[in-house]
């Protein structure tokens, strides 16, 4: 039992720590967000042509398919959700899928 139990925490730690290994900082989201193009419409705290990224992550609070919702937004575009100045889809030529998750998961943490 004891050398499952220390399988489980040894799982458990890795887990825990790709997670962390995983999350980026303000820096690297800002690279992103200028690599990308975001920051002409976003910005992490006021509202410029689109939402703030903190009212994006206060929207989504506490819902567990936040991430997996806000790529699909992003990816097809839109209007109607913060207003009706329409969004423009963002393919994957303008933002891989991994700077999408990793800029989704800092925005969210906001």
């Amino acid at each position: 039992m004891k050398k499952l139990s220390f399988s489980v925490a040894l799982v458990v730690a890795l887990g825990a720590s790709a997670n962390a290994s995983a999350a980026i900082d303000a820096k690297a989201a800002n690279a992103i967000m200028t690599k990308a193009a975001c920051s002409a419409c976003h910005t992490p705290d006021k509202k410029l042509v689109g939402p703030a990224y903190k009212d994006v992550a206060a929207k989504y609070k506490g819902n567990a398919k936040a991430g997996e919702l806000l790529m699909q937004k992003v990816r097809a575009g839109g209007s109607g959700t913060y207003g009706p100045i329409p969004m423009p889809p963002n393919p994957k030529e303008k933002i891989s899928d991994d700077d999408l998750k990793s800029l989704i998961g800092w925005i969210l943490t906001l």
